[in-house]
């Protein structure tokens, strides 16, 4: 039988939300500390769907260091992969050109394809920067309001509610977010992280990503709350948050269902997340956007 990259991915990562350990989740507890971003071997960050499988991988093996490395660019940089150690798999989208056909235009078709890598953690003889650091308590804002923070999703140029409401939701056919005071959260993380996931509904709407009139089927629903968790988690992670996975709870059976239904649709998903935690980030001062 052919190997399915869709379906495996897929299998993967409905196997952790049965687990009860989404790959997006793991970065932020036991002794991972804060999030990093998994890292190509040349630095720069890996998106979408790779940063799943990879989160999900690091999190399985407790693996801290943030890059990862084919065999060849391990050996390239000076390292040897350690004898038994096992691949992780990240995947690659680009499209091929068909000739043209009489006088049809070409076509580019798109391809993924599978490859194989390492994480600087199971190769030997590396430069110290590629390895892992001691693991960082996520911040803790205690309950007080965080300047920063506050700054930044007001530059996104959310309209951003409060009231004595006890709830958070994004209302798209007005085009705000509403959150209850920060003072009624446990903790300011809490607050800016369930911020953080209501921002990421916002940025569907038609006058900006135009996710929500796009993905409109039955299965719309489930969808856009896996977009908005997964968002929100690349948010937090930009930040050193935590984000507030008790709310999801609710979601894991309709995500399963839509999981199992549609082989392509945590693809579709990661994709859609990374262009919403795009657009918010933007909001984030040049130079804090170069460190990141």
């Amino acid at each position: 039988m052919a190997f399915d990259l869709y379906q495996h991915v897929t299998d993967t990562i409905v196997a952790s939300l049965e687990a009860g350990t989404p790959a997006w989740r793991k970065p932020w507890t036991g002794d991972t500390g804060g999030a990093a971003f998994p890292r190509r071997a040349n630095c720069e960050p890996y998106r979408g769907i790779n940063i799943l499988m990879l989160w999900l991988t690091a999190a399985d093996k407790g693996y801290r260091a943030a890059h990862w490395f084919t065999y060849r660019q391990a050996e390239d940089a000076g390292g040897q992969v350690r004898k038994g150690e096992k691949s992780a798999t990240v995947v690659k989208y680009g499209t091929f050109e068909r000739e043209a056909e009489g006088n049809d235009d070409p076509r580019k078709i798109p391809y993924l394809k599978a490859y194989r890598v390492f994480n600087a953690e199971q190769i030997d003889g590396l430069p110290a920067e590629f390895y892992g650091t001691p693991a960082e308590e996520p911040r803790d804002l205690g309950t007080a309001a965080d300047p920063a923070l506050d700054a930044f999703f007001a530059a996104t140029g959310a309209d951003i509610r409060s009231s004595d409401e006890p709830q958070a939701y994004y209302n798209p056919a007005e085009d705000f977010i509403h959150m209850s005071p920060i003072a009624t959260f446990h903790a300011a993380s809490r607050y800016y992280a369930t911020l953080a996931h209501e921002a990421c509904h916002w940025t569907g709407h038609t006058s900006r990503l135009d996710r929500l009139g796009r993905f409109t089927d039955r299965k719309a629903y489930a969808f856009e709350e896996l977009v908005a968790e997964i968002g929100n988690c690349m948010v937090c992670a930009s930040f050193g948050l935590t984000p507030d996975f008790d709310q999801s709870a609710a979601y894991v059976g309709s995500w399963l269902r839509a999981l199992q239904d549609d082989k392509r649709m945590i693809f579709k998903a990661a994709t859609e997340a990374q262009k919403a935690a795009d657009l918010l980030l933007q909001s984030r001062p040049a130079e804090e956007r170069a460190a990141a």
